[in-house]
């Protein structure tokens, strides 16, 4: 999938990721206003930083993965034995994956907020967060060339991120008021 790979690449396509994600409020804005915008902005680059996190190998190009050394399925060994997180967060791989999943949870809630249909785009969201995760699993499982394992464990341990992601959302709401942030 990528040749190369490292904390130097992730960091690239993350900082890539948010001018992207500067353009995209910054277009937004013009129709819907600064405030909205800019959390829409924000969820489109948690979601790419999850991506990025999750697809580029992270100590470099891991170079050629035979077939023969590769799995063919999804470990269901839930619960099971992770490794230690990256250096840039301490503790279990467990709670990294938890973790990169929270913000895009709480940016969800804050951009549906804003519509009389929040009660059904919300639970739609965390369901198209589940089903990212999992379709970053399979890819891991597809491209043995990026050095990652498909694993129930991350879906569940990545749900359970967004989710606590959403309910720190909804602790949030009547502090931002997002239905209030109308146009300019």
């Amino acid at each position: 999938m990528f040749p190369v790979g490292g904390v130097g690449v992730m960091l690239v396509l993350i900082a890539l990721a948010g001018v992207l994600a500067a353009g995209l409020a910054a277009l937004l804005a013009h129709w819907h206003g600064w405030p909205w915008s800019m959390l829409c902005g924000l969820l489109f680059w948690s979601v790419a930083v999850v991506g990025v996190l999750t697809l580029i190998p992270t100590n470099g190009a891991p170079g050629i993965v035979s077939a023969e050394g590769r799995l063919t399925t999804c470990s269901w060994d839930i619960g099971g034995p992770a490794p230690d997180g990256f250096w840039i967060f301490p503790g279990g791989q467990r709670l990294l994956n938890a973790v990169v999943f929270v913000p895009a949870g709480l940016l969800l809630v804050l951009v549906c907020a804003r519509w009389r249909s929040a009660w059904l785009t919300v639970p739609l969201g965390l369901a198209l967060l589940a089903a990212y995760s999992t379709l970053i699993e399979l890819t891991q499982l597809a491209l043995a060339r990026i050095d990652r394992a498909c694993d129930v464990t991350d879906i569940i341990d990545n749900v359970t991120g967004a989710a606590v992601g959403v309910l720190c959302g909804l602790v949030l709401l009547p502090l931002v008021r997002p239905w209030r942030m109308g146009r300019r």
